[in-house]
């Protein structure tokens, strides 16, 4: 396998990246949970209008005519009040199976480090399923620490309905 490539992602990206967004949810056993279409990414990552309100990185492998979008990193912005900088909330990262252990996952995450760098952030964060030793542990092998004083909430769907 090649080395991969690390690119942001362009409007031409948005099938592979809705792919690889439902191949995550097969994997992290929620199969039908993705309702996302390619308009609503197109909307989220390229809108017509106003700014962007998520941003995605994609991995690329293979040679030639057989390259191909094998992994995405897809995020958007948070900010601290505590240092009053951005961050970037990591809501996927996602490789294809048969390209894991190759390189594409540490690029990804090598590449939004250095854009956080690049643009004066000061965190990279994401979360994790508990059950997910393979991920926890290579988030772990590249030095990232679990945040285990914190409990995500959520309101969804009707809970909104406050």
């Amino acid at each position: 396998m090649s080395h991969p490539d690390i690119r942001p992602a362009t409007a031409a990206d948005i099938p592979d990246v809705l792919r690889l967004v439902h191949d995550l949810a097969v994997y992290e056993k929620e199969p039908d949970a993705v309702e996302a279409t390619e308009e609503d990414f197109a909307v989220a990552l390229f809108p017509t209008k106003g700014e962007p309100t998520a941003f995605c990185h994609v991995a690329e492998a293979g040679e030639g005519k057989d390259r191909h979008v094998v992994g995405i990193a897809l995020w958007f912005l948070t900010f601290s009040t505590w240092t009053g900088k951005n961050g970037m909330h990591l809501e996927d990262l996602f490789v294809e199976p048969r390209h894991r252990g190759s390189g594409p996952g540490k690029a990804l995450l090598t590449e939004l480090a250095a854009e956080c760098r690049e643009r004066g952030f000061r965190r990279l964060e994401w979360a994790v399923l508990r059950w997910n030793a393979p991920s926890i542990a290579f988030y772990e092998s590249i030095g990232a620490t679990p945040q285990t004083e914190w409990e995500t909430y959520r309101l969804d769907g009707s809970g909104l309905d406050l």
